[in-house]
């Protein structure tokens, strides 16, 4: 007898429980989960790549920002812009990435119950991945959906292959189709063992794709504004892809220093953009346009311009500019808020290229100058503004410099004495001269106010508010501002009672100012203060050269700029 057959040798037969290992058994609902979100990871990283090294498609997270700043009341635009300022937009681009994966996590965990969850889903989030990405006026649609379609399908990919790879783990372990894998079970530790490589690994790919999608190429904005720098010592300079040279002045040199420039914490009187940027920023677009000097051109029409023209930029660089001081700020600027800025701005008049074109009237109350951003962006303002003597350019260059890409290089507008959602089109590409009644800007059915005169405003640098220090001479400083008009005077007050009467002239001491170059320009003031022990209450307010002070009375921002007194409280020990 061979030992094959002898009993004591033979296997027992083993009963298989009905139904065992006939199907692949469901991975765990945080498994699945983590599969769907790792699955939208790889398609935003995969829109983010594309979008990086090519000029026609835009990345989906930025898509989607773009129509939910499209759809937004005006009133919630200013309160979130009041309440957090410059973040919002990071925080409205990370809500909207955290939001995409939580809804891949969902898909995943719904298809361990429905096998077309993750197909019918992902399929939604290409069709309107491409949707929102078609729509903006720097893509091409039809590459804006093939990619959208594309991202989709390598996340629902994605997906699939993640729990898969979950099954088979499970199967491979003896996992009957109707059981569980115990999360924290030796039969858990030792599944997720045999797939943690394959999630690990699209996790990586994601994170790999979003980084190399970060860092990318430069564009040809950058290398050209690199180009004009670096020859900016020399009398010519070539746009990159441009035919011939153009002539360009010399640097502007050392920028103008502020009388109290010196004094600690007060604003200089020329806001610096390098080494550090720090003139402010606002604006709708979610990614800078980052437009190509080369084929980049400007337009002026319209129905009240006897001979439109378009201008290269080349053309313009080689022109004669003008050099003028200006301070800018920002509608939403709440009092004593930081969305404000002065700087040096070279360019063209806008006199003499609409002399060029032809314009109609230019006194008549009734057209405006109406002007388009390559990204959609609109505005528009009275063309008698653009002739009364305010600074009113095409500008070139920012502080010597060609305009920072965030700033509106090649290319933007520059009209003193007017809130910026009227009139500093960034990135500007066509300018129309049009009927004032009927034609309105990006702002206007929002509900801002059609016209947006700048307030005099004035604010507090130095000390910071609920700041503490010792008793003694003390420096209070800051700035004030009301272009075209300029400032007369600037006064502070200085108290221990919040409920002292502000309307008692007595309680106002005038503080010295600095001298500027033009009345369209921000002025620095200080004052000496003797101070002593207790917690003190600042004021500020500027009274400007019409003889109109700062309104004492809160106004928000919203619909046509703040109002008020910037008001400090401090603690002297």
């Amino acid at each position: 007898m061979s030992d094959i057959d002898d009993p004591a040798m033979t296997p027992p037969e083993i009963d298989e429980p009905s139904g065992a290992l006939e199907t692949s058994p469901n991975p765990s609902t945080g498994m699945s989960w983590l599969a769907g979100a790792i699955g939208a990871a790889v398609a935003l990283s995969f829109g983010q790549f594309v979008a990086r090294f090519s000029d026609s498609v835009i990345s989906l997270v930025i898509g989607v920002g773009e129509l939910l700043i499209d759809i937004t009341p005006g009133n919630v635009v200013a309160t979130s812009i009041n309440n957090i300022g410059t973040l919002q937009k990071p925080l409205l681009l990370g809500g909207i990435t955290l939001a995409s994966l939580a809804v891949g996590g969902w898909l995943g965990v719904k298809q361990r119950s429905n096998s077309l969850a993750v197909p019918l889903g992902f399929g939604v989030f290409g069709l309107f991945g491409g949707f929102v990405t078609a729509r903006n006026d720097l893509t091409s649609a039809p590459a804006s959906w093939l990619v959208a379609i594309a991202a989709a399908v390598l996340g629902a990919l994605t997906v699939g292959i993640l729990l898969a790879v979950a099954r088979r783990s499970a199967k491979a372990d003896g996992v009957a189709a109707h059981d569980a894998i115990v999360p924290g079970s030796p039969l858990s530790q030792a599944t997720d063992r045999r797939h943690v490589l394959a999630y690990g690994g699209a996790a990586a790919g994601a994170v790999a794709l979003t980084a190399v999608g970060q860092i990318g190429r430069t564009s040809a904005a950058e290398l050209a504004r690199e180009q004009i720098l670096t020859e900016a010592s020399t009398t010519t300079s070539t746009v990159p892809g441009a035919t011939s040279a153009a002539p360009t002045q010399a640097p502007t040199g050392p920028l103008p220093v502020g009388e109290f420039d010196g004094v600690p914490g007060i604003s200089s009187y020329i806001t610096p953009i390098s080494p550090e940027d720090e003139f402010y920023l606002i604006d709708t677009a979610l990614q800078k346009p980052e437009v190509d000097p080369s084929t980049w051109t400007l337009t002026i029409n319209g129905e009240y311009v006897d001979t439109p023209v378009t201008y290269t930029y080349e053309e313009l660089l080689a022109r004669p500019m003008v050099e003028r001081e200006v301070t800018l700020s920002c509608v939403s600027n709440p009092v004593g808020g930081n969305l404000v800025g002065n700087a040096i701005w070279s360019g063209i008049p806008l006199t003499e290229l609409f002399e060029e074109a032809g314009i109609q009237d230019p006194t008549n109350g009734q057209h405006q100058v109406f002007s388009r951003s390559v990204d959609g962006f609109t505005c528009g303002f009275p063309v008698p503004l653009a002739y009364d003597g305010r600074t009113a350019m095409l500008a070139l260059k920012m502080n010597g410099e060609p305009l920072p890409i965030i700033h509106g290089f090649p290319a933007r507008l520059v009209i003193a004495g007017l809130y910026g959602y009227v009139s500093a089109t960034k990135w500007v590409e066509e300018i129309s001269i049009t009927d004032w009644i009927g034609v309105d800007g990006f702002w206007m059915p929002r509900g801002w106010s059609k016209e947006g005169p700048i307030k005099t405003q004035s604010r507090i640098d130095v000390p910071t508010n609920r700041s503490q220090f010792d008793a003694g001479m003390t420096t209070l400083g800051g700035i004030a501002w009301s272009p075209t008009i300029g400032i007369e005077k600037v006064e502070v007050y200085i108290g221990m009672d919040a409920t002292e009467s502000i309307e008692d002239e007595s309680t106002w001491t005038e503080v010295e100012l600095a001298n500027v170059e033009s009345d369209e320009t921000w002025v620095q003031w200080r004052h000496e203060w003797d101070a002593t022990p207790g917690d003190w209450l600042v004021r500020v307010r500027a009274t400007d050269k019409d003889g109109v002070t700062q309104s004492p009375i809160p106004v928000a921002p919203a619909p046509n700029g703040a109002e008020g007194y910037a008001t400090i409280v401090v603690r002297v020990a």
